[in-house]
């Protein structure tokens, strides 16, 4: 939910967070896109101790039947 500076907004957040919900624009999305770097909020996350659950959100153009699993890969990648 942070358009502005989410990283340093989620470095707040972190040591309080028990739930992570990420969102995926592949295809672009329908109202704006953000192009977040997973990585570095898994860094964040887990300089933080982060236990807890990741639910995936997607809203692009693309259909799901592909994106979703690229997302999933994705998040997968980065925090694992």
């Amino acid at each position: 939910n942070f358009l502005e500076d989410p990283y340093d907004k989620l470095e707040m957040c972190a040591p309080q967070t028990v739930l992570m919900q990420a969102k995926t624009y592949y295809g672009g999305g329908l109202w704006y896109t953000l192009d977040l770097d997973y990585p570095r909020i898994a860094r964040i996350m887990r300089k933080h101790n982060f236990k807890g659950y990741i639910s995936l959100e997607f809203e692009g153009n693309e259909d799901y039947k592909t994106a979703i699993p690229k997302s999933l890969a994705l998040l997968r990648k980065a925090f694992s």
